[in-house]
């Protein structure tokens, strides 16, 4: 109690009266001093060291607790000492954002990964883009604030995202793809949409919606379906559709000639002599001469027909180009290459009577007229391969053996002509077995065009792909004899069994 003491200033010997702790400090009485005679301040100190005093004392005998609103205090101002203390001692911890991570838009929350915090004391990790960074598939910047377009699997500015057939930028709701590329759908159209090669126009979609169109086989020309019944014409030669824009030339027999045809068309029978010495030469290469002279005529379709109805024999097609014939008759040839007049009609035709006298098997080789040189040709092959056949004594041959192998004669001439560069390449090495003689070469010099090739392709695939049982079941069994066993030995079993060796 030495610290009262102190407090007291000495006053020792006076006797105080203790107070009580019921709730509140209430002050105790003495006859021996007043309290006035005190400072305010020495009042304070006095009464808080009573207090102390008496709450030792009655916590020593097991009595009540000193005064909890003073504790409430006192622990309220040691609270606030030992925060000052702290804050003293060390700054406090703040949230800073990992750096460099751009800001993310129109993201769904649950792909955003979340925020990551570090101390302020501590230096931030490396930062790498999350997964889900937005950058433009057209220019590949960020694609930052703003209105941007999600489609074909990416993001884009709206004017990044264009076109790739005009390059403008595409904002219609719809689009159309090709190649992974988009489209106008007005651009897809002009681009992909298919045209008529006739009519030039855009082919019209049917009543389930879906274009239909007709293509040739060979050439793939696309046109309309209507244009199979609205009396477009076609080449008699090449069999392509005349478009709008181009005019054919009609022949006096109103078959229609492309100006491709024509260029190489031959017109009258002494044109065609030339390409009959070629056909000559060529069978002289396979071992295969024929001795006599067959006269060669060129006819209008008219003539061929009205010849056609006196011949006897031989197996012909329901639209015939060629004939070999074997009885005596009177056929009107053309003497004279016609003009082309206005209308790219053909003018001043000049024809004139040839008698035919029989003096062998054939009494002549009739082909029409105004065919290109190639296709001309490969009728000329096949009607002198029934020559052959007759002037050499095969006999009551089967129509798919006949027809078959003139067939092949014309195939090889084409080969020779177009796909192998010479005149007999395939056909000598086809008559390899039988032959030891050089093949000759074709007098038609020069390289031919490309419509020449494709041409020359053209009437091939016609023969490979003929669907009948006479011209083209034939000429596939004749060609695969003539492919295993040679020319010769092929010719050689049919003249012995009339059939083809297999």
């Amino acid at each position: 109690m030495s610290w009262l003491n102190k407090i007291f200033k000495g006053s020792v010997n006076n006797r105080v009266s203790r107070g009580h702790y019921d709730g509140d400090w209430h002050e105790g009485h003495s006859s021996d001093y007043n309290r006035d005679t005190y400072g305010d301040s020495d009042n304070e100190d006095i009464d808080r060291a009573i207090a102390l005093s008496l709450a030792e004392e009655d916590q020593d005998k097991g009595k009540a607790p000193i005064d909890t609103h003073y504790d409430l205090e006192e622990d309220e101002q040691l609270a606030r000492a030992l925060q000052e203390s702290l804050n003293a001692e060390s700054p406090p911890r703040q949230s800073v954002p990992v750096e460099n991570v751009p800001p993310r838009w129109n993201v769904p929350i649950e792909d955003v990964p979340p925020r990551q915090y570090v101390p302020a004391k501590e230096p931030p990790p490396q930062a790498y883009p999350a997964s889900g960074f937005r950058t433009c598939a057209g220019c590949h910047n960020p694609i930052g604030h703003g209105r941007f377009l999600s489609c074909m699997g990416s993001v884009w500015h709206p004017q990044c995202f264009r076109c790739f057939g005009c390059n403008k930028p595409i904002s219609e709701y719809e689009f159309a793809m090709h190649d992974d590329q988009p489209y106008h759908r007005s651009c897809y159209k002009e681009f992909f949409h298919p045209k008529c090669d006739v009519c030039d126009n855009f082919i019209p979609t049917n009543r389930d919606g879906l274009i239909e169109y007709r293509a040739h086989p060979f050439w793939m020309q696309k046109y309309c379906p209507s244009h199979e019944d609205d009396g477009t014409p076609r080449c008699c030669s090449c069999e392509r559709m005349e478009p709008r824009e181009i005019k054919y030339i009609t022949l006096d027999d109103g078959r229609k000639l492309c100006l491709e045809c024509l260029n190489s068309s031959v017109m009258d029978t002494p044109e065609c002599q030339h390409l009959y010495m070629d056909i000559q030469e060529f069978f002289e290469g396979l071992n295969m001469k024929v001795e006599q002279q067959i006269p060669l005529l060129l006819v209008e379709k008219q003539a061929l027909n009205e010849a056609l109805e006196v011949e006897k024999n031989g197996h012909h097609l329901p639209e015939t180009r060629g004939l070999c014939l074997s009885e005596e008759q009177i056929v009107r040839t053309i003497l004279k290459r016609p003009q082309i007049g206005p209308g790219n009609r053909i003018l001043d035709m000049i024809t004139g009577p040839y008698k035919l006298s029989r003096r062998c098997e054939v009494t002549a080789i009739l082909i029409l007229y105004g065919l290109p040189r190639l296709q001309t040709g490969s009728i000329l092959a096949h009607e002198m391969m029934h020559a052959y056949l007759r002037l050499k004594g095969f006999r009551n041959l089967s129509i798919e053996i006949e027809e078959g192998i003139c067939q092949v004669l014309s195939h090889l001439w084409l080969e020779s002509e177009i796909i192998a560069g010479s005149s007999s390449n395939v056909a000598s090495s086809s008559a390899a077995s039988s032959s030891s003689s050089s093949a000759p070469t074709s007098s038609k010099k020069g390289a031919k065009t490309e419509f020449e090739k494709k041409l020359g392709a053209f009437i091939k695939n016609q023969i490979e792909t003929d669907p009948s049982e006479a011209y083209g079941a034939g000429f596939r069994a004749g060609y695969l004899a003539v492919e295993r066993y040679g020319l010769r030995r092929t010719l050689d079993h049919i003249k012995l069994t009339g059939s083809f060796p297999y």
